[in-house]
């Protein structure tokens, strides 16, 4: 009996560790954002809307980037998104990405300053959410002409807009069928589409995925340049080739291994 105990007891505390790491990161994100929330509605209304963007966007990303720090530092889960930095201070770009897991703006956001991200109405107007969002100058997707109409205006200062095509988080392996706005901003701003692969070891925070329901721990994540569209003539023919090639990126299989330890899952720290 003894024996079993003390064979036991190691692995109940790893488990509880794990947990003790899982809220502790998710308690820290609300922290954080709880705590910048009433500056950046101070700064919202006192600097330009120039400087105010400037400034809003660099301290999203010094945040993300500090909390997937934190999160790699606790062992909750590793990243490689190095492959991003080369898009940083580039020219005008409609990023497209596939949308496996409520991380995958944040991922982004915290190595590309410059970039806007497309949200939804109700997380902008959320009071804990939507004042960094406000002075980030961040995409209103309330209705979709307003929605071109604002990204347009984004790529056209010299800007960089983050759209999710599937429009909404995965359920269908291995993407969604497609939307079309990210055809439609890039014809009207006549500028390339950037496609992007967000990969992931773990279902976590993806589609139905409760918030509080801790993972396998640590969660791999990697992020990777794909092929560069150029701006397109027919929004419908573009949007149809952009499925098919994410649809065949994202079943082929793995040329590294995306697991934790594996030369593709390098720290983000260490990047």
């Amino acid at each position: 009996m003894r024996r079993q105990l003390r064979e036991t007891l190691p692995g109940l505390a790893a488990v509880a560790a794990e947990y003790a790491v899982f809220y502790a990161g998710l308690l820290l994100l609300a922290l954080v954002s709880l705590l910048w929330a009433p500056f950046a509605a101070a700064c919202y209304w006192l600097l330009p809307a120039g400087l105010g963007r400037r400034f809003g966007r660099f301290v999203i990303m010094c945040i993300f980037r500090f909390y997937l720090w934190a999160l790699e530092g606790m062992g909750a889960c590793r990243f490689d998104l190095r492959e991003l930095d080369s898009l940083r201070g580039g020219p005008p770009l409609v990023l497209a990405a596939n949308h496996p897991g409520l991380l995958d703006a944040l991922l982004v956001l915290s190595r590309l300053p410059g970039a806007a991200c497309i949200m939804k109405a109700d997380v902008v107007d959320n009071p804990f959410l939507g004042a960094a969002a406000r002075l980030a100058r961040y995409i209103r997707n309330d209705t979709l002409a307003g929605m071109i109409r604002c990204a347009v205006q984004e790529l056209r200062r010299g800007g960089q807009v983050l759209v999710f095509p599937e429009g909404t988080r995965t359920t269908r392996r291995p993407v969604n069928a497609f939307k079309g706005g990210v055809g439609l901003i890039a014809k009207r701003a006549g500028v390339p589409v950037q496609t992007l692969f967000i990969e992931t070891d773990s279902p976590f925070l993806g589609k139905g995925w409760p918030i509080f329901r801790k993972p396998d721990m640590p969660v791999c994540y990697r992020v990777r340049l794909g092929r560069r569209f150029d701006a397109p003539d027919s929004e419908r023919a573009f949007m149809a080739e952009l499925a098919q090639y994410y649809e065949a990126e994202l079943s082929r299989p793995e040329s590294e291994p995306l697991r934790p330890g594996a030369a593709g899952c390098a720290a983000v720290h260490n990047v």
